[in-house]
């Protein structure tokens, strides 16, 4: 694969820039598009003026400008997205993840780009019955805009690569943790914890639980689908093999900061939950990744563990 010229939406951000690291290393010639809106442009400092990096300041939405990105790509990678699942605006969440993908799929189409991997979400199952939830998994019910947004991308994806030939792969991620995030609950937790050592405020019971993945495993995983993408759609999970509730995650992150004696208050949420569209259980079903050889380095505990040691020295 090394030698591939490849476009990342999206690739100064969390996810995006440790995937832009990957590719790098491994010899790809990597396009940027990214609005730095949610990402950073420290994160992808180290290559800038490297042979074989390009960045391009811009929207994903911006039709013109993302035909001349696709320009010459062999495929890509699309992870550009608004990531707050408790944002309350649906108009942002569709023109930040719906249109969007609509944009690049138009940009491979005009170009010729026959291949494109893309992050969707473990919210796209909703309150699934069945766990570990396997990918053939139904009805997919997603309670939020943010989980009906993923899957309606991953529709459009499927949509034309049967209408244009192309080939993907749609990875539904668990919770990715590790250094550069900006959202999700240690970084809540990390903040709060800041501003008042002694007390923490848990959003919802405690209760909830779900698959924590570190970034650093998440990468080699979205690689690993990639190196084995040919043509038609495969969708893959993509998480850790357990799952932990929020309260250890309270625990672990006042381990981490070296704290004593924090009282833990829980606000209840909406029926535990905490915030209207959070789901409450989740853990993947992860066997049909791992049989292309990938398998999470950590567990949900150790993820979320190593990456609270990271962000505490970024935060």
């Amino acid at each position: 694969m090394a030698g591939l010229r490849v476009l990342v939406t999206g690739g100064a951000g969390f996810i995006g820039s440790h995937l832009v690291d990957a590719l790098m290393k491994s010899g790809y010639e990597v396009r940027v598009v990214d609005n730095l809106s949610q990402g950073r442009i420290e994160n992808i400092s180290r290559w800038m003026g490297r042979p074989g990096f390009e960045f391009i300041k811009g929207d994903v939405t911006d039709e013109n400008l993302m035909r001349g990105a696709a320009k010459s790509c062999n495929a890509v990678f699309h992870l550009a997205a608004n990531p707050e699942v408790r944002l309350g605006d649906p108009r942002i969440h569709y023109k930040g993840n719906v249109h969007a993908t609509y944009v690049v799929l138009e940009a491979m189409r005009a170009n010729d780009v026959r291949k494109i991997v893309f992050t969707s979400s473990s919210t796209v199952y909703g309150e699934a019955r069945i766990m570990p939830t396997p990918e053939d998994y139904s009805p997919l019910l997603p309670i939020s805009i943010y989980g009906a947004c993923k899957l309606a991308s991953e529709a459009l994806i499927t949509g034309y690569c049967t209408m244009y030939d192309m080939g993907a792969a749609i990875l539904r991620l668990a919770n990715i943790v590790g250094s550069r995030a900006r959202h999700g609950v240690i970084v809540d937790f990390i903040r709060k914890l800041r501003s008042n050592p002694r007390r923490l405020e848990v959003l919802g019971d405690g209760e909830q639980t779900k698959s924590y993945l570190l970034v650093e495993d998440c990468v080699e995983a979205i690689l690993r689908a990639f190196e084995s993408l040919d043509s038609g759609v495969e969708i893959y999970n993509i998480g850790s093999e357990d799952a932990i509730n929020v309260k250890t995650i309270a625990r672990i992150v006042i381990e981490e900061l070296g704290l004593e004696d924090v009282e833990i208050v829980y606000t209840g949420g909406i029926e535990g939950r905490g915030w209207k569209g959070d789901v409450r259980r989740m853990l993947l079903d992860i066997s049909k990744i791992k049989n292309l050889g990938w398998r999470p380095r950590h567990n949900s505990a150790e993820s979320v563990r190593l990456a609270t040691r990271a962000l505490k020295e970024e935060l």
